[in-house]
């Protein structure tokens, strides 16, 4: 019986059945550690993400995921796997990002969460110097508190944040850099009567009392810091503030008033510096709390993310 031409060069009939979404659903798993997981970070339903990996379980021909109560576990076959999956997976990305680079000269999108200090803060400052270097660069940035940039970033809808550490059962397969520890600041506008008072001496507290305080909003990190200085104020002190998680609306009121506030210190460096806000000589407590840059810890980083991150380590 005749051979066909190129019978040695027919593909492999695994290699045949092998799609994209099955490398995409298996890395999720993997890095997810639950079905579930990796159902909320690909925005697909339980079943659906349980259907693709008994597909591409039947094309190895071996089990991959050991699911139990505890999770998903890879055999040792998975994880074997696992390695070519995230270099398919990869390489995929990268070509789309080059793909988008042909198409939009100068354009690599870039979704990056930040807390609210530190968007107007650090990163404000980072994405200054990149639009001076690379003036088309497209990132997209999302303000929201800690659990709501823990839950993006795992779900996929960020690429990496500005954040805090968070419960170690939130934090699986997410990374953490530490950049610096915020300490708060004391700010006013520029001639408040308690900036004349304390040119030669540190301001008591308790001077503190006679005017209006912007204080972050309760239940936030910057609060707790800043409730110890409250109670060192005076009593009730807590319930006459006006609370804010907004820098533009803390900001205005305390330019157009005798208001002071109370906020991170990286909030309003760029405000005291440009002579905008007076810093305060007044003695705050010294916890700190850490903020760094939160990434999914298998995620390749493209290279406008490493860029932002070198730009937000220098503007510490």
């Amino acid at each position: 019986m005749e051979e066909l031409p190129g019978t040695d060069a027919l593909p492999d009939p695994a290699l045949s059945r092998l799609r994209l979404r099955h490398l995409t659903c298996f890395v999720a798993i993997a890095e997810e550690r639950t079905l579930a997981g990796a159902a909320v970070r690909l925005g697909l339903s339980q079943p659906a993400v349980s259907k693709t990996l008994a597909e591409l379980e039947l094309v190895a021909g071996r089990r991959l995921v050991d699911r139990g109560r505890s999770g998903a576990a890879l055999t040792d076959a998975g994880t074997r796997f696992l390695r070519h999956a995230l270099e398919v997976t990869g390489a995929m990305a990268s070509a789309s990002q080059a793909l988008v680079r042909e198409s939009a000269p100068g354009v690599a999108p870039l979704r990056i969460g930040a807390l609210p200090t530190v968007a107007g803060g650090v990163l404000a400052r980072a994405l200054a110097r990149l639009h001076r270097e690379r003036p088309h660069a497209w990132v997209q940035v999302v303000s929201a508190a800690n659990p709501e940039l823990v839950a993006a970033l795992t779900a996929g809808r960020i690429d990496c944040a500005i954040g805090r550490m968070a419960e170690p059962s939130t934090m699986r397969g997410i990374s953490f850099e530490l950049l610096y520890t915020e300490s708060l600041a004391v700010v006013a506008r520029p001639g408040h009567p308690l900036a004349a008072a304390g040119a030669d001496r540190p301001t008591d507290p308790a001077a503190l009392r006679g005017y209006p305080l912007l204080v972050p909003e309760s239940g936030t990190a910057p609060r707790l810091q800043a409730d110890a200085l409250l109670r060192s104020i005076g009593p009730g002190t807590a319930t006459r503030c006006t609370e804010t998680q907004s820098l533009t609306v803390a900001r205005a009121v305390a330019v157009q008033s005798d208001a002071v506030w109370i906020t991170s210190r990286h909030a309003v460096r760029l405000d005291v510096e440009q002579g905008w806000l007076t810093a305060l000589d007044v003695p705050v407590p010294q916890n700190a709390e850490p903020v760094g840059i939160l990434r999914r810890s298998r995620a390749r980083p493209t290279d406008l993310a490493e860029e932002v991150f070198e730009l937000i380590r220098a503007s510490i």
